[in-house]
């Protein structure tokens, strides 16, 4: 059975892209629904050289959103949300992001035309035009699945929290996206060598490469130690000299314990 752990990640340089991700909605605290957003945008992130470097879940609270949009905002290079730009009365995301950036918001007519796309003139009711209240200066952000826009504004990139219609927005504004280098990430396994056996090396190996994230990630099955240990940073060479020497520690193990 995998053991959760926390690894802390070192700052990353001042020629990284970064981002953090906001979720927003009582049923994921709740845990009525389980969150499917997070490892795809950190893998999608990750593949165009955008580190994530932070995730907050939030509720459906617009005072409580407009507060962590700033805090986040001014920390990275991209804010995505998701969740809460629906049509129903607890959907407040794009009210918050307004409040946030101190700025109006309405019915956008692009909006409304998108609507009136796939729907009849009378079927847009008040509830469907809820859906197209736009902060002033936002951007829209296409969605290919159900057609109702996200939007984007200043660094803030809003999408919905269905996965399917989030991973259609997200491919949307990719190619739109700042970029910087791309993550190498190498995994050594550790086999069945205890963290307790090999944390001193792995600590002496993480302190002489500051700039590198080294995490070890351990688990069992059938009884038995499985561990991984996994090096990540953006120079490729200095990736491979960790590894290097992490391979070597625990050759050296392995040979104490036979």
């Amino acid at each position: 059975m995998t053991q959760a752990k926390t690894v802390t990640v070192k700052s990353v340089t001042a020629k990284s892209v970064t981002a953090a991700l906001l979720i927003i909605g009582d049923e994921i605290l709740s845990g009525r629904t389980k969150d499917r957003n997070i490892g795809f945008t950190a893998d999608y992130l990750t593949n165009i050289g955008i580190d994530l470097c932070e995730v907050r879940i939030v509720p459906d609270i617009i005072s409580e959103i407009a507060e962590a949009l700033n805090a986040l905002r001014a920390r990275y290079t991209y804010v995505f949300t998701t969740g809460g730009i629906g049509p129903t009365h607890d959907d407040m995301t794009a009210d918050a992001v307004a409040v946030a950036f101190g700025v109006e918001i309405s019915e956008d007519p692009r909006v409304i035309s998108v609507l009136l796309q796939w729907m009849k003139p009378e079927e847009l009711n008040e509830a469907r035009r809820r859906m197209a209240r736009i902060p002033h200066g936002a951007e829209l952000v296409e969605n290919a699945v159900s057609k109702v826009p996200g939007f984007w504004i200043g660094n803030v990139i809003v999408m919905a929290g269905v996965p399917t219609i989030m991973q259609a927005m997200l491919a949307a504004v990719g190619p739109k996206l700042e970029t910087g280098p791309r993550t190498v990430s190498l995994t050594i396994a550790a086999g069945n060598v205890a963290e307790g056996a090999y944390a001193a090396d792995l600590g002496a190996v993480a302190d002489l490469h500051p700039d590198l994230c080294i995490g070890s990630y351990p688990s069992m099955a059938d009884g038995r130690y499985n561990n991984e240990i996994v090096v990540r940073g953006k120079d490729a060479e200095k990736v491979a000299e960790a590894a290097a020497a992490i391979e070597a520690f625990l050759a050296r193990l392995q040979t104490e314990k036979v």
